[in-house]
C-alpha cells in the first residue's frame, strides 16, 4: 500500500502554519517569558491533535499554490491572535494614561513581556488582564477558534480582500475605545479632582495645592482603582467575548 507522503506532509505544514501564526501574537502563547523551545513543542502538539481531525478533509494542493498558501495561512493565524491581544493593549494604554493622571508616570519598571520600561499602573493592568484571561480559560476559546477555522475556512480558500485588511486595521480604533472604557472611572475622578483643585486655587491662593494636589489625586486614583478592580472579571469577560466574535468576523471576511 502506497503511503501518500506528500499529502501527509502538506497537511501537517498547512495546519502548523496557521497555528504558528497564532502563537506569534496570541495572548499568553506569545509571552516572551515562554522559551521558544516550549512554543515550538506546543505548536507541534497542537498540530498533532488537529491533524487526525482535519487532514482527511484537506485536498492535495498544487506546488505552485504553496507560496500564496504559506502567506495567507500565517496571516490568518496572526489576525486571530491580534484580535484577542487587542484587549491587553487596551489595558496597557489605559494604564499609561492613568499613570499620568495619578502621578506615577516617572515610576517605571521593566516589563518582562515587551522588554521595555513600563509604568507601574500599566504593568498592573496587564497583569490583571492576564490573570483574568487565564481564569476565564480564554486560551481555550482561542484554540477552539483556530480548530473551528479549519472547518469553516479550509486551506487554499483564504481570500485576503480589502475588507479583511480594513477590519484588521480597525483594531487600532477598538484598542482606543476599550482603553477609554477601562480607564473611565479613575480618569473621570481625577479630572473632577483637577477641576476642584483649580477652583480652590482660585478662591484660596494661599493654600499649598502644588504640594497637596498630587498626593490627593494619587490617593483618590488608588481608591477608585481598588473599587473598580472587583468589576473587572465581568468587564474583561465581555471584552474577550467580543474579541472572539471579532475573529469569527475575520474568518467570514476571508471566506
Amino acid at each position: 500500500m502506497e503511503i501518500p507522503l506528500g499529502k501527509i506532509l502538506g497537511a501537517i505544514m498547512i495546519i502548523g502554519l496557521r497555528v504558528s501564526g497564532l502563537m506569534l501574537f496570541a495572548p499568553f502563547f506569545s509571552n516572551v517569558t515562554i522559551p521558544p523551545r516550549v512554543k515550538a513543542i506546543l505548536v507541534i502538539a497542537i498540530t498533532a491533535v488537529l491533524y487526525p481531525v482535519f487532514a482527511p478533509r484537506l485536498e492535495t494542493l498544487d506546488f505552485s499554490k504553496w507560496p500564496i498558501i504559506v502567506g495567507t495561512e500565517t496571516i490568518l493565524g496572526v489576525a486571530i491572535g491580534v484580535a484577542t491581544y487587542a484587549v491587553f493593549e487596551a489595558a496597557q494604554v489605559a494604564g499609561q494614561t492613568l499613570s499620568i493622571q495619578m502621578g506615577y508616570s516617572l515610576v517605571n519598571i521593566l516589563d518582562p513581556n515587551s522588554q521595555v520600561e513600563s509604568t507601574v499602573i500599566a504593568f498592573f493592568h496587564q497583569s490583571m488582564a492576564l490573570l483574568i484571561f487565564l481564569s476565564l480559560n480564554v486560551h481555550h476559546w482561542i484554540l477552539r477558534a483556530v480548530a473551528n477555522s479549519f472547518e469553516y475556512l479550509p486551506p487554499g480558500t483564504v481570500a485576503l480582500n480589502p475588507r479583511f485588511t480594513q477590519t484588521v486595521l480597525h483594531e487600532g480604533a477598538v484598542i482606543l475605545e476599550l482603553s477609554i472604557q477601562i480607564a473611565a472611572p479613575v480618569l473621570a475622578a481625577t479630572l473632577i479632582m483637577d477641576l476642584i483643585l483649580g477652583l480652590l486655587g482660585k478662591s484660596s491662593p494661599q493654600m499649598p495645592l502644588m504640594l497637596l494636589g498630587p498626593a490627593v489625586k494619587s490617593m483618590l486614583g488608588v481608591f477608585i482603582l481598588t473599587v473598580t478592580v472587583g468589576f473587572w472579571p465581568r468587564v474583561f469577560e465581555r471584552y474577550f467575548g467580543q474579541s472572539i466574535s471579532y475573529t469569527e468576523q475575520l474568518l467570514h471576511l476571508a471566506h
